[in-house]
């Protein structure tokens, strides 16, 4: 149990850290992102259904020991197989992926990925969700928030 919790805040932590990847059109609202990203995500489930197959992963052969006796005849003892696993793929995923990047840009949206604001930018900006998806410039940044929402910030430079 500790070792999932752990886990689980790691992931947290460099979910974090990342940057933030969405769909983005200045101008339009985050509720309509995400009403668009929705849609284009089941349009791309229907045309590019998930698909899984089984694989497995080769065996490996283990070689037995060299046993030794005092007058120093050796043998060596069977060896044996270890099976290499069973696992998953969704053979479609790559192609459902490009679908929905398809029906966003037929949309008007293009994929960014906004890099993460430092604190000092954090602590001057006031917390507040974005709701409209403002003009991206090069010093535009993101904040993640606790119950998943995000703001882009677009700090003033002071020159």
């Amino acid at each position: 149990m500790r070792s999932v919790f752990f886990l689980s805040a790691v992931l947290a932590g460099l979910t974090a850290c990342a940057p933030l990847s969405i769909y983005h059109q200045p101008g339009v609202s985050v509720t309509r992102l995400n009403t668009d990203r929705t849609d284009c995500e089941v349009a791309a489930l229907r045309d590019a259904p998930v698909a899984n197959q089984i694989r497995r992963h080769p065996p490996t052969f283990v070689p037995g020991p060299l046993v030794c006796d005092a007058n120093g005849n050796c043998f060596r003892r069977p060896g044996y197989w270890v099976s290499g696993g069973y696992y998953t793929v969704d053979v479609n995923a790559n192609l459902r992926g490009r679908v929905e990047n398809i029906c966003m840009a037929q949309r008007g949206y293009q994929p960014v990925s906004i890099p993460r604001c430092s604190e000092a930018v954090k602590r001057a900006a006031p917390p507040r969700s974005t709701q409209r998806l403002p003009q991206l410039t090069e010093a535009s940044c993101a904040i993640r928030y606790d119950d998943g929402s995000w703001q882009i910030v677009n700090p003033v430079s002071a020159n």
